[in-house]
């Protein structure tokens, strides 16, 4: 068997990782200072990627006194909203000449394959930084009429008007550390913030650079700041701060809950994008080719690493064999690989541990019942991989449809009636997203209000859209990022009222 032809990095890459990082703060990487030094791992094949210096408590002093400066100065806020318009523009045209350096630098870091990061990671995110700069000239208050009675005789003007929060922190997971970066970035700088990004230890180096280009476009220091560091020191410092205004974050509903609980402490506004175990409801009418083809897509783009991935899948008791037959022999036939192999169609998951986790939640499986169909174990292979997986036989209180496994695992089940399948759809603590798969249009239009998600598609699973409202329902997260509300999330709203 013949080496796949690997995809060479380009020398800018390769200059990039060989480079000790810091946390980049004031415009420009911190110099080198006493901290823990940890090494980025190459998801493939296990080996280091390149190292950082981990940010201590007075490294994120030094980030937030930055964003907390530049706020005030209205170094940022103070520009007419045109101009911040046009430097985000010039962000997102910065961005999109230097995508292929990004795209292999995610890949290389974070696994996914090199197709995903160009058209998701860096494409869709040049897109959403266009949509997103249009808005900081579109932020709007209202003119009120009110009713005061006193003192007799007075006429008031009443109107209200959208400021921006202060200094943000944004938390950022390690599925799509470009992309989610910059959907806390630009919203937050649009609305006329500063922010410092905090993301995960595993997947820093998106981030990193793209603070970098964000001073080539022309955003002034201390706008955007970059810490790296550990959540349980670093990350613990930035939400608990009371100069922040505002938290965004987005990862594990556990997590979040706890930065919820330290945000409340100071009254921080915060907003968070949780987990999910995320249904694809197939009805009695459906065409299976075309659901084969959602559940592949829905559920194992970039691994199942996804949030929103469709990972428990309800067929009609009488085509659920079928359906999972199909699914299996078109799972099976995926070539794994690298994600800078650019004919794997399934990569390496994040990091040991994710492997470990997974690997995990297949054995409690099998413990519990679930038949596995294919997959169902790591191949023999350097790096973090997991082969592609479907469960059969899996019931409703089995972990593998509770639990979110968050890696390469499809469930399929069995429903009897379309009454059972909404109370199975129902029957999670999670509310991210779903998916109905149906020709018929007058099904489809009375079953979307009873299922409890954020977002559901209709014959599709998994595609946003910058003007999209997107979050969850139940412990899937509170707030919604995309469109109008994004922006408005890090505002604060004022009310004035004027005598006259």
């Amino acid at each position: 068997m013949t080496r796949p032809a690997l995809i060479e990095p380009l020398a800018q890459v390769s200059a990039f990782l060989q480079r000790r990082h810091t946390s980049f703060v004031d415009g420009a990487p911190l110099a080198e200072h006493a901290g823990e030094r940890v090494e980025v791992y190459n998801p493939a094949s296990g080996a280091p990627l390149s190292e950082l210096l981990m940010a201590g408590a007075a490294e994120v002093e030094l980030a937030l006194d930055s964003a907390q400066r530049a706020f005030r100065s209205g170094v940022w806020s103070g520009l007419r909203p045109a101009d911040r318009e046009r430097i985000l523009l010039r962000f997102a045209e910065v961005v999109e000449a230097h995508g292929e350096e990004l795209a292999q630098l995610e890949t290389l870091n974070q696994g996914k394959s090199i197709h995903i990061a160009r058209a998701i990671e860096v494409g869709a995110s040049v897109e959403y930084m266009r949509y997103m700069a249009g808005w900081a000239t579109k932020i709007e208050g209202q003119t009120l009429d009110v009713s005061i009675p006193i003192p007799p005789g007075t006429r008031y003007n009443a109107y209200t008007r959208r400021e921006p929060a202060g200094v943000v922190v944004g938390i950022v997971p390690w599925n799509f550390p470009l992309m989610i970066a910059i959907w806390k970035i630009v919203p937050a700088l649009a609305a006329g913030c500063t922010i410092v990004i905090k993301p995960a230890d595993e997947t820093p180096l998106t981030a990193l650079r793209l603070a970098e280009l964000a001073i080539a476009a022309g955003i002034p220091p201390g706008v955007l700041n970059v810490v790296v560091g550990r959540g349980a020191l670093a990350g613990a410092a930035l939400v608990s701060d009371p100069r922040v205004s505002k938290v965004s974050f987005t990862g594990s509903t556990a997590v979040g809950k706890q930065i919820g609980v330290a945000a409340l402490q100071n009254m921080t506004r915060f907003s968070l994008e949780l987990g999910g175990k995320n249904p694809m409801l197939v009805l009695p009418d459906a065409d299976l080719d075309k659901a084969v083809g959602g559940a592949l897509m829905g559920g194992l783009l970039n691994q199942g690493q996804v949030c929103a991935a469709a990972s428990r899948i309800y067929l009609p008791r009488a085509r659920c064999a079928e359906f999972a037959e199909a699914l299996a022999a078109a799972v099976q036939g995926m070539r794994i690989g690298a994600g800078m192999d650019p004919e794997a169609q399934i990569n390496p998951l994040v990091s040991r541990r994710q492997q470990a986790s997974v690997l995990g939640h297949l054995d409690k499986a099998r413990a519990e019942g679930a038949r596995v169909l294919t997959g169902g174990g790591a191949p023999e292979l350097p790096g973090y991989f997991v082969a592609p997986t479907v469960l059969g036989d899996v019931e409703q209180g089995m972990s593998a449809a509770r639990e979110e496994i968050f890696g390469p695992v499809l469930s399929v089940l069995a429903y009897d009636s379309i009454e059972q399948a909404m109370a199975m759809v129902n029957d999670s603590q999670y509310g991210l997203a779903a998916s109905l798969w149906t020709n018929d249009l007058g099904q489809a239009m009375n079953l979307i209000p009873q299922i409890q998600a954020g977002t559901v598609w209709v014959n599709s699973h998994v595609p946003l859209d910058p003007n999209l409202p997107f979050g969850g329902h139940k412990q899937s997260g509170i707030g919604r990022e995309f469109g109008r509300g994004a922006v408005e999330a890090f505002t604060e709203l004022k009310s004035v009222c004027i005598a006259y």
